[in-house]
């Protein structure tokens, strides 16, 4: 039948269509049954909100191996499930991205939640040729002295470079360029993604974004392990591995990020 004289296309027939994902939203997870809900709330809430349709973006949990309840709580919240044994956070990235279909693809830790306005940021950020990718910042959950100062540590090392962390993203395209994230990093992999993508942007007189008016907000969980004043000497440690990424530094990563008692 004509309606309107417009004669239906196949999928108007069959019911409706099935669009394809313009996001591909990135979580990688370690025994992270307890931050995880709070996140995928906060993605909900965003995805609700984004202009596109909450159908065109996907949720993806690259699973690290977890021996909780982390990925039936990923497939209970209708997230699709990437796994990757190595436990290398650049690795577990990447399955993530892998596992994509978006154009867009935005990678968040799973003890953060986001902006219900994140995904409406990134795509108007992104709608810009000159703008090759990015990251939002981030609130910590709770303040101290210690954190403060933290804080002020970094600001100019942000300033200076554009770089942030929070939620970070870029073209699929792009990522597939700069081949994803660096997987002889056990560490700093973020940091190495960010200055590969502004390399890019250089070569194409491109330029990094910060949207801080989106910033997510990320748990505060190492710094109550570690205590509000442990920043400045993990800094210093990072970027020595970052100078010097074949010097052995195995027990102080593995205690910082690999820890398998958390």
């Amino acid at each position: 039948m004509l309606r309107n004289g417009i004669k239906p296309d196949s999928a108007s027939l069959n019911g409706p269509e099935t669009r394809a994902p313009r996001f591909s939203l990135v979580i990688p997870a370690y025994n992270e049954e307890k931050y995880l809900p709070r996140l995928l709330d906060s993605v909900d809430q965003a995805r609700a909100r984004y202009r596109g349709g909450a159908d065109r973006i996907e949720v993806i949990v690259a699973d690290n191996g977890s021996t909780d309840g982390t990925a039936a709580l990923a497939h209970s919240r209708s997230c699709k499930i990437a796994p990757e044994k190595k436990r290398i956070i650049a690795a577990v990235r990447n399955a993530g991205a892998r596992l994509a279909q978006g154009e867009l693809l935005a990678f968040v830790d799973a003890d953060s939640h986001i902006h219900p306005e994140t995904f409406n940021a990134v795509e108007q950020a992104l709608s810009d040729e000159k703008i090759v990718g990015g990251a939002t910042g981030i609130k910590m959950e709770r303040m101290s002295l210690g954190i403060a100062v933290n804080f002020i540590y970094m600001m100019p090392m942000i300033w200076l470079t554009g770089m942030d962390s929070g939620v970070v993203f870029c073209r699929r395209a792009d990522f597939e360029t700069i081949k994803g994230y660096n997987e002889q990093r056990l560490f700093a992999e973020d940091v190495d993604f960010l200055l590969k993508l502004k390399q890019l942007a250089k070569k194409r007189k491109q330029r990094l974004i910060r949207l801080p008016r989106v910033k997510a907000m990320t748990s505060v969980r190492k710094f109550d392990r570690f205590g509000d004043w442990h920043y400045p000497g993990l800094m210093l440690r990072g970027v020595f591995h970052m100078l010097f990424p074949k010097y052995c530094m195995k027990k102080f990563t593995q205690k910082y990020w690999y820890d398998e008692s958390r």
